[in-house]
């Protein structure tokens, strides 16, 4: 085994569901078999599983009914959920009771880890789950959020798995699904496509051979794998995105075995309310475009953000919100916690921040973001 001590799977619904698109038993079996070794080997795992949609829809095809709703609304798919999350882990209680092991259950939102209150309250709790030698089975709220439903946000779970795996500090994100890993380009269509087994960084090149999903089960494309392994590589993880039908594929990968596609950590471990703050880097409410002294100041001499480097707002958010910040040139290169609404700074940007109060009858903070609350996200 390596060093990995503490780790998270996620487990896709493509992986854990039969042709007839019902929820397939013996993958969770043997999903469960593996994470049991490991934790009676001292290695922590934590599970983000999808399936509750497709556990829904097996509930309703057993008792021969159909919902009264339409089957092209939200509402549809959030039934579903609520139909199915319970018997969906009630098959993982029932598989790691067999190896004297009990699971606690979450189902967590999106708001709930941009809330930094509400985040650290998840990773307290996933931590003394963990300190009892109980299994974290986490899923999105899906009664809820609407977000991995609409397979615009958290993509079947990806993005979801990076971010709690950046709260509780995984050294090792599994995310396992019905494919290999990344391609050269989609082996689906081209029979020349060939497995990149190793990723030092994930470049413009990398984000331009991911997809989106290709059928209507999952919602989880490798568009979204890339962006959760982006996510949680920038907070020192290291990420292995692989089929998890492969034959112990938890225990190779594991034992240091070349399976899949290895995205490599940054190898930095942020403090927490850094690693909080890069959460918001897929998940941010606006975007602030600074001008180019403002962005060499904030990347060369570790400045804050002050109102008179702003050129243009995007979006709407409030004070407390995690925001982006771009420049003309170049893309995204930072984002942190907004001392003030978009409303505000379209009043005070561009203007010397001793005329704040004079211009909005307020003043939090002379900074739009503090260089504390701020994190890079890459340098141009």
């Amino acid at each position: 085994m390596t060093e990995h001590k503490r780790i998270l799977v996620k487990i896709g619904t493509q992986l854990i569901t039969n042709k007839n698109k019902n929820i397939d038993e013996s993958i969770i079996e043997k999903i469960v078999d593996q994470v049991s070794i490991l934790i009676k080997k001292n290695i922590q795992v934590l599970i983000v599983t999808s399936g509750a949609v497709a556990s829904g829809k097996s509930i309703l095809k057993t008792q021969k009914s159909d919902l009264r709703i339409s089957k092209k609304t939200l509402t549809y798919k959030q039934t579903l959920a609520s139909l199915g999350q319970a018997p969906l882990i009630g098959l993982y209680s029932k598989y790691f009771q067999k190896h004297n092991l009990i699971v606690g259950q979450a189902l967590i939102s999106r708001s709930d880890l941009q809330n930094r209150l509400g985040y650290l309250n998840i990773r307290n709790t996933l931590e003394n789950l963990m300190n009892q030698k109980a299994v974290p089975i986490i899923n999105e709220n899906d009664v809820v959020s609407v977000d991995e439903l609409e397979g615009e946000i958290y993509g079947d779970n990806d993005r979801l798995s990076a971010m709690i795996a950046n709260a509780i500090d995984a050294d090792l994100l599994i995310l396992l699904g019905d494919i290999e890993g990344i391609f050269t380009s989609d082996p689906k269509f081209n029979k020349d496509a060939k497995l990149i087994n190793s990723i030092e960084e994930i470049n413009n090149e990398i984000i331009n051979i991911s997809g989106d999903s290709s059928d209507n089960v999952g919602s989880g494309g490798m568009k979204s794998k890339i962006e959760a392994a982006s996510l949680a590589t920038k907070s020192g993880a290291k990420v292995v995105i692989a089929s998890g039908k492969l034959d112990n594929v938890i225990i190779k990968i594991i034992e240091g075995q070349n399976i899949g596609t290895t995205i490599n950590g940054s190898g930095k471990k942020l403090e927490s309310k850094k690693r909080w703050l890069s959460t918001g880097i897929y998940e941010s409410k606006g975007m602030l475009i600074v001008d180019e002294g403002a962005k060499k100041a904030i990347l060369e001499k570790g400045a804050s953000l002050l109102p008179a480097g702003i050129l243009n707002i995007e979006g709407d958010f409030n004070r407390g919100d995690i925001i982006s910040i771009k420049s003309k040139l170049v893309s995204t290169f930072a984002w942190g916690i907004s001392n003030y609404s978009s409303n505000d700074i379209k009043l005070i940007k561009g203007k010397d921040s001793k005329n704040i109060t004079e211009l909005i009858n307020k003043k939090y903070e002379p900074e739009i973001i503090h260089r504390d609350n701020l994190v890079i996200s890459r340098e141009s």
